[in-house]
């Protein structure tokens, strides 16, 4: 079978997205992920296109396990966002999307670092219009703090790549780590930090909760799918078994959950969700070992798919009532109840419900956990997994669904959309019913796990009957943080209040001494006036104050020229 280049069809696609209207190009979008899936069956494994640049050997498309399967998985995720996205007549969110999608393939295969800096580019610029698609003052400030966040990662990307390249005389993008000596260390971790950027680490993660719930309802199955994932992979990649990404992880998979719990706009809590998700993948590769990282890559492979269908039936009810706070919703079975229904299986497959997409995936790195010993992190990790089904699992479908009746009454989502929530659906049901023939088939390292036994069964099943249970006592006893219209802070604080507050107190300051300055200076040449001019007479008085013929002024002239010249020669 003859390939092409993984990216180009999606690419392709992006452009003829611009230019077509209607079917034709709805016919485009819809083909362009499935012909550019088929296309990745026929790559053989190696370096696909090679060439050289100032000296330096490039490899922009080299071809593995792990880059396949993340290659199957964008193009999974691309098809079912563009299904959903049909009914949208914007022709931004079509070529963004796109376009976003072919940068997330094109990054997964590079195989140097030059070429994944500049597709590392190309998803920031892409995908910020999927945000300013919305077009609402909010859609634009958030815009504009994503991309400030997205540049960021990628100048530390180029500048740790430039280090590289003249430490190592190399930019092929294998194995980085950390355990560097000199200016190679610094090397290291700018590109660490880089990658740790777009993975949302701790106190560096408010670009994905302040951005992506202020996208368009479309736009945001985008924004789910690529980032972060493309990151996940470049951790999986080049920083394999450095055990600071395990306490990093376990952090990530922690604090969200807080958070989430009190947090009224339904998509923020998803996008906190997401990132205690990629926590347990962060764990997993800092774990390192075959299990773990397979547990990493699989959780990722399925996290799209999940995070993607609770993402969707929340984008359903936005776009269907105008509404996203748990506070203003309830009620919406009656008038939704396909939606509730798909609801309620992504709400499963993130809790990880056995039979489920989540339960399959999520299992093997808790299992690496205890197997390396890391006991403490197992504990840490079965809070996170409680915690998920909190607020994800129970907290989206019960607010937006069921609990109080708001009195809103609409239609079911359109067609696409509902075919596009069943497909994902359908896959989390597969994917965790029959992870040999799925996902663990995909697996990029060599394996042995049997995810239903009857220890993993009756653990998870434990837990989520205390956890289920421990919500029900905490909303019959009205302790459970209700859901409430409010703007909730976190590491955001920082930037948002501190720093403008304490930039007003400078600004404050200067003027301060600013005008302080300006009153003396102006109180002496007023003096200056004063004393030249003869109040008595009303005329000027003074030596200044005389009138001169021209004759003398032109020496005057001539002799500050004179001087002028002396002192520059000197």
């Amino acid at each position: 079978m003859n390939s092409v280049i993984p990216f180009l069809p999606l690419m392709l696609a992006a452009l003829a997205a611009l230019f077509l209207r209607g079917w034709a190009r709805n016919i485009i979008m819809l083909a362009a992920p499935i012909i550019g899936g088929l296309n990745l069956l026929g790559l053989e494994h190696g370096v696909f296109w090679s060439m050289e640049f100032m000296g330096y050997a490039l490899e922009p498309v080299k071809v593995d396990k792990l880059s396949l399967m993340f290659g199957y998985l964008f193009h999974i995720a691309a098809l079912i966002a563009v299904i959903y996205a049909l009914h949208v007549k914007d022709t931004t969110q079509h070529v963004a999307g796109l376009s976003y999608a072919a940068s997330a393939v094109g990054a997964v295969f590079a195989g140097d670092l030059l070429t994944l800096f500049v597709f590392w580019e190309l998803l920031a610029l892409t995908s910020v219009f999927l945000i300013w698609a919305r077009r609402t003052d909010r859609a634009y400030s958030s815009g504009v703090r994503y991309l400030i966040f997205q540049v960021l990662s990628g100048v530390l990307l180029l500048a740790g790549l430039l280090i590289f390249a003249q430490v190592n005389n190399s930019l092929l993008f294998t194995d980085i780590g950390l355990q560097h000596e000199g200016i190679a260390q610094v090397g290291a971790w700018l590109i660490f930090l880089a990658f740790g950027i777009k993975s949302a680490f701790p106190f560096v993660h408010n670009w994905l909760t302040d951005a992506y719930p202020e996208a368009t309802p479309s736009g945001t199955i985008f924004l789910a799918s690529f980032t972060t994932k493309v990151a996940v992979y470049a951790f999986a990649r080049a920083y394999a078994g450095e055990e600071i990404l395990v306490w990093i992880g376990v952090t990530m998979a922690c604090f969200p959950i807080f958070y989430a719990v009190i947090e009224n706009d339904l998509r923020r809590v998803l996008a906190y969700s997401l990132i205690n998700q990629i926590g347990f993948m962060i764990v997993g590769i800092g774990i390192g070992t075959s299990l773990a990282l397979n547990g990493a890559v699989a959780h990722a492979f399925n996290d799209v798919i999940f995070k993607g269908l609770l993402m969707m039936t929340m984008g359903a009810v936005l776009y269907k009532t105008g509404k996203i706070n748990g506070s203003e919703l309830g009620g919406l079975y009656k008038s939704m109840p396909k939606t509730t229904i798909l609801c309620i299986v992504g709400a499963a497959s993130i809790s990880a419900f056995p039979l489920f997409s989540g339960f399959v995936s999520k299992s093997m790195i808790m299992s690496a956990a205890v197997k390396e010993g890391y006991d403490y992190v197992w504990l840490l990790l079965l809070f996170a997994a409680a915690g998920v089904f909190h607020h994800a699992g129970i907290k989206i479908p019960y607010f937006a669904f069921f609990a109080h009746d708001s009195g809103i009454r609409t239609t079911e989502a359109p067609k696409n959309m509902l075919i596009a929530m069943t497909l994902a659906a359908v896959g989390c049901v597969v994917l965790g019913s029959f992870p040999a023939q799925t996902v663990y088939a995909l697996l990029p390292w060599e394996h042995k796990y049997q995810p239903y036994d009857v220890t993993h069964v009756l653990t998870q099943l434990q837990l989520l009957f205390f956890s289920a249970a421990a919500f029900v006592w905490l909303n019959l006893y009205k302790l459970y943080p209700p859901e409430l219209p409010s703007t909730n802070l976190d590491a955001d604080w920082l930037y948002r209040k501190l720093a403008p507050a304490f930039i007003k107190r400078i600004g404050c300051s200067v003027y301060g001494v600013y005008a302080s300055i300006e009153k003396s200076i102006t109180a002496s040449i007023k003096q200056i006036i004063q004393n030249s001019y003869d109040a008595e007479e009303g005329k000027p008085k003074g030596y200044f104050a005389r009138l001169w013929p021209t004759e003398t002024m032109v020496v005057w002239v001539a002799g500050l020229l004179a001087a002028f010249l002396v002192l520059y020669y000197i």
